[in-house]
């Protein structure tokens, strides 16, 4: 791998910044990529079609499951054209056959529905690496790219349904409108099989055509991220920065003129002093590093040395504190220590102690408790949320509010003042009455679904007088509420009559 030869700027990048430099690769090599893709999955698709013709789900279902084999090719050759050796059409088609070689079985059965299969191919496609080793590999890789090629696939998979429904619609909208106007929902359920068996197939088309425009650029976007991961670990644009400096110093004429200045003769008296300079005997320099030196000076060697102690053994480099503690057993010593068994007794009652300390806070605390439980229950109480009152559900039957809630006390005295304003409202709260006797008192199974005569077909059992009142007031009340039809005053007043008959005598024991 020549990293000179790379045809993108090795750069680190963000995720998204990685994906769209995959696209970009694929659209580059586009023509190659998806003439390469259509190759190998138009025959294999043809080939299915025929061999399950019956059974249109089964070539879709099983192009789609060999996806990850099909991507090994168009991967191979964005590898290559990264590098600047772009493969031919024949070429690349005779190296796909090589490439399955590799963890085919793993790829297709417990590999398949990983949603970084993107970004794990070059990995095992490159790299060669299987098991433990693989294994390590993936983990360093994926350290900061668990979620991204994650959500590659995943807006893969909803880019290749749009894709796929949007070609549907286009074969929709090319059918000429005059075949359109004899279609109806009734006429698509009278098709028959082998019509729909043409429509399933050619919808199984559609989605083969749609993965060959997507698929390339979705191997591309796993390719990238997996080279940009790569970029950040091994350091691809420092390495190819350095080769590029090392380049432009090995052809700078610099070097040369810096090599022939080093070449240059130069006499001795160059680089010499002053003549002033006293010529110094070779004893001389040869001395003792601990023997006197400089003996013309000040202060010669030693005198320097001891100045020097003198300073550091003297505050503030130096300070001395003593300070006293007590202890056992300590070794350097020379006073009284005591002997081992003392030391045990000493440790075992120290313990001893701590323990019945423990227990006697745990007692008071128990005590405490148990002496203040009246008021810690009354601010345990306090301190629950309130219940809210929730009222009973309101029971209503035919629409009608029929609780004994929703009715006076005295129903007939409230019927009565109604009827002169609006004999609906009176006639209603007569039937409501009923209803609610019904319901409660005789307990029947009314709900809000009965109707007028489930009612009354319902209050057959009932004894004769109230079945009779229920049939008469029911009959009235439908012709009110359903024919618009009003009772006169005699007819209203004779039901309030006959209801307060009929409570009289249940009022009876």
């Amino acid at each position: 791998m020549h990293l000179n030869q790379v045809q993108v700027l090795l750069r680190p990048r963000n995720s998204w910044e990685a994906m769209d430099l995959g696209i970009l690769l694929a659209r580059r090599h586009a023509g190659l990529l998806m003439a390469t893709w259509a190759a190998i999955t138009l025959p294999f698709f043809v080939l299915l079609t025929l061999l399950f013709w019956q059974q249109p789900t089964l070539p879709a279902l099983i192009i789609w499951w060999l996806k990850p084999a099909f991507e090994r090719l168009p991967l191979h050759i964005l590898s290559k054209a990264l590098f600047a050796n772009t493969p031919r059409f024949t070429d690349s088609i005779k190296a796909w056959p090589t490439l399955l070689k590799l963890q085919l079985l793993a790829s297709l059965t417990w590999r398949r529905l990983s949603l970084r299969r993107s970004f794990t191919l070059p990995i095992q496609q490159f790299e060669g690496l299987a098991g433990a080793a693989r294994q390590q590999r993936v983990l360093t890789l994926t350290h900061k790219y668990k979620q991204v090629p994650t959500w590659l696939t995943i807006l893969g998979i909803h880019i290749e349904m749009a894709l796929w429904l949007g070609m549907v619609v286009l074969l929709y909208l090319l059918i000429p409108a005059q075949l359109q106007a004899d279609w109806s929902w009734s006429s698509l359920l009278t098709v028959s099989h082998s019509e729909w068996l043409w429509f399933e197939h050619l919808s199984n088309l559609l989605y083969v055509l749609v993965l060959i425009v997507w698929e390339p650029v979705y191997v591309a976007c796993g390719f990238t991220l997996y080279l940009n991961r790569r970029i950040e670990l091994e350091a691809w644009d420092i390495e190819l920065a350095f080769q590029g400096l090392a380049q432009r110093l090995k052809n700078s004429p610099l070097l040369i003129v810096f090599a022939l200045l080093c070449l240059f003769p130069y006499s001795d008296t160059a680089l010499a002093q002053s003549a002033e300079t006293e010529v110094i005997s070779s004893a001389s320099e040869e001395l003792d590093t601990n023997g006197p030196r400089l003996l013309k000076q000040l202060l010669n060697s030693e005198q320097a040395q001891q100045s020097i102690k003198q300073i550091l053994d003297a505050p503030p480099f130096k300070t001395y504190k003593i300070t006293k503690s007590w202890h056992f057993n300590d070794p350097s010593s020379t006073e009284y220590t005591s002997p081992n068994w003392l030391n045990q007794l000493l440790k075992q009652l120290s313990f001893t102690i701590q323990s019945l300390l423990w227990l006697l806070l745990l007692v008071i605390s128990v005590i405490m408790l148990w002496h203040y439980r009246q008021w810690l229950r009354a601010f345990a109480q306090q301190r629950q949320p309130r219940q809210q009152y929730n009222p009973a559900p309101k029971q209503r039957v035919l629409g009608l509010e029929v609780s004994s809630d929703s009715l006076p006390d005295d129903l007939v005295a409230s019927a009565h003042t109604l009827w002169s304003d609006n004999p609906r409202a009176a006639l209603s709260l007569l039937y409501r009455g009923l209803l609610n006797h019904l319901l409660e008192v005789q307990a029947l199974p009314l709900s809000t679904a009965h109707t007028e005569d489930e009612v009354l077909a319902m209050s057959q059992n009932l004894p004769k007088p109230l079945q009779c009142y229920s049939q008469q007031l029911t009959v009235h009340w439908k012709n009110l509420a359903w024919g618009q039809q009003t009772l006169n005053h005699a007819e209203f007043v004779q039901l309030c009559t006959d209801w307060q008959q009929l409570q009289s005598q249940e009022a009876k024991p």
